[in-house]
């Protein structure tokens, strides 16, 4: 089935998959280079259908289907297509289900419109990577690749090498959300899998200390690896969802 497609104040064009249902509904954010029709994103979807559940996924600006390439793009503006899509698609607040770089993209939106979030869950949280990650991760000679080239190519597991861009680094340090306190007023559940080769323990274990709010757990899965994706995956990320709607 074709996308419906939604055209942004900052001229980009996302496209989406919407399912009509009940509040508070439950929008994807996906990981970088992910797209909207990952496994995570359909599996919750289905959910979302059986439940009569309003459910939103989408594809941020270079990514998937929607316009523009990935080297174009960086954190604010993925942050500014979850934003555009969350008032444009949903009424009222939602549950944010965030997905690596999407756990990221959540806190940002939940510090830029707490009144339109419900609750978040998780799923391997990858917030601040691009400053404590990618930047801290390079050699001497890659940094200076990055500063002169404009880009570096990182190897990936999940096919092409990444191209990192000097404007996705030095965008990323506006975008911070561990540096200066966060709080989130709704039910936080968040997922970790101790297999993750991708973001270590310790991400999920800072972020839990730096939150601030009633309602934040972290679950700790022995054995699963970033994906997070098989059938006993995918019942734990429902089982959160159904959680934080059941607290909301």
């Amino acid at each position: 089935m074709q996308p419906d497609t939604l055209k942004t104040d900052q001229n980009r064009t996302l496209a989406y998959h919407k399912t009509d249902g009940a509040g508070p509904g439950v929008v994807f954010l996906g990981g970088l280079k992910s797209d909207m029709e990952g496994t995570k994103a359909l599996h919750l979807e289905a959910w979302a259908r059986r439940e009569g559940r309003a459910f939103l996924r989408f594809d941020y600006s270079g990514h998937g289907q929607s316009s523009g390439a990935f080297t174009e793009g960086c954190i604010g503006d993925w942050a500014e297509d979850a934003r555009a899509a969350i008032t444009a698609l949903t009424a009222g607040p939602q549950v944010l289900v965030g997905s690596s770089m999407g756990g990221w993209i959540a806190c940002l939106v939940a510090r830029a419109c707490p009144g339109r979030v419900a609750g978040l869950v998780g799923i391997a949280a990858a917030p601040d990577f691009t400053e404590d990650s990618m930047w801290a991760g390079f050699s001497e000679a890659d940094k200076a690749r990055m500063m002169e080239e404009g880009q570096v190519a990182l190897p990936s597991d999940y096919g092409d090498p990444y191209i990192i861009t000097r404007r996705m680094i030095e965008d990323g340090r506006n975008q911070l959300v561990l540096r200066s306190p966060l709080r989130i007023d709704a039910p936080v559940r968040l997922l970790q899998g101790t297999a993750d080769a991708d973001v270590e323990m310790s991400v999920a274990l800072r972020l839990l200390a730096h939150l601030e709010g009633p309602d934040i757990v972290l679950e700790l899965v022995k054995g699963a690896d970033h994906r997070f994706s098989d059938d006993a995956c995918l019942s734990r990320i429902v089982a959160a969802v159904e959680d934080v709607l059941a607290h909301a």
